[in-house]
């Protein structure tokens, strides 16, 4: 089993589906887990459950919401090796009909959310000469999808930042990686009909929606040490839909 004994990693969006899913792989890895969501009740709710894990509130869009969260939790942990930049959001439409605030919420979540962390542990994982930052983007970040310009948008742009965070923290020990979900299912998926889950499933080769946990074992293996020289790299976990 991989083992994060010693670790502390800090979770977005962890109150539910994929993001409360890796706050338990880490935390039943040996990790100290810091679940962040905007709603302080819900992911406390998740912390409890953990076998070491503290719950903090944060909007992940406000650089000093983020900066300050990082700063206590260096303050009352010592460290901080792992980000999962995972908090997102929808507004669909299509674009001839979206408003610019459900393009501005989605992107200043989805994207500057997780510019806000890396700038915000980039210091604290320098010093310690050591990291694991992954950023959760989606397959709709490589092939688009119609209705979603705004999230397909985010989740693309993730992966540029992906790559280039990457190639400015390599030499300081600290890998950055993203993982690219498929169809998995969540609270968003749980609203689709029988039928259109059916025509989805024929989409995918191994013939299934994915599980929230699917993600988590990748985002588990990435913030290992087995995982010590893989950085800058896009893993798509969706049963084959998408091969690049």
């Amino acid at each position: 089993m991989l083992d994060l004994s010693g670790k502390v990693a800090l979770v977005t969006g962890a109150s539910r589906g994929i993001g409360k899913a890796i706050a338990e792989s880490l935390a039943n890895a040996g990790a100290h887990v810091v679940c962040v969501s905007r709603n302080a009740a819900d992911v406390q709710k998740v912390a409890d459950t953990l076998p070491s894990a503290s719950a903090e509130a944060c909007d992940v869009s406000s650089v000093e919401g983020f900066t300050e969260l990082i700063n206590n939790i260096i303050g009352t942990q010592s460290r901080l090796d792992i980000l999962v930049n995972n908090a997102g959001i929808t507004r669909d439409g299509l674009i001839m009909r979206m408003k610019e605030d459900d393009w501005n919420m989605v992107l200043d979540i989805n994207l500057k959310g997780a510019f806000n962390g890396i700038k915000a542990v980039m210091r604290p994982m320098m010093k310690q000469r050591s990291g694991r930052i992954i950023n959760i983007s989606s397959v709709v970040g490589l092939t688009g999808n119609a209705g979603q310009a705004n999230y397909a948008a985010s989740k693309a742009g993730l992966i540029g930042l992906t790559k280039s965070t990457a190639k400015e923290l390599s030499s300081r020990g600290i890998t950055v990686n993203c993982i690219a979900p498929g169809y998995i299912a969540t609270d968003m998926t749980a609203k689709l009909s029988d039928a259109v889950k059916a025509d989805l499933e024929k989409q995918i080769p191994l013939g299934r929606i994915g599980s929230p946990e699917d993600i988590a074992n990748a985002v588990l293996f990435l913030a290992s040490d087995e995982a010590d020289y893989i950085t800058g790299q896009t893993i798509t976990v969706d049963g084959g839909m998408v091969m690049t």
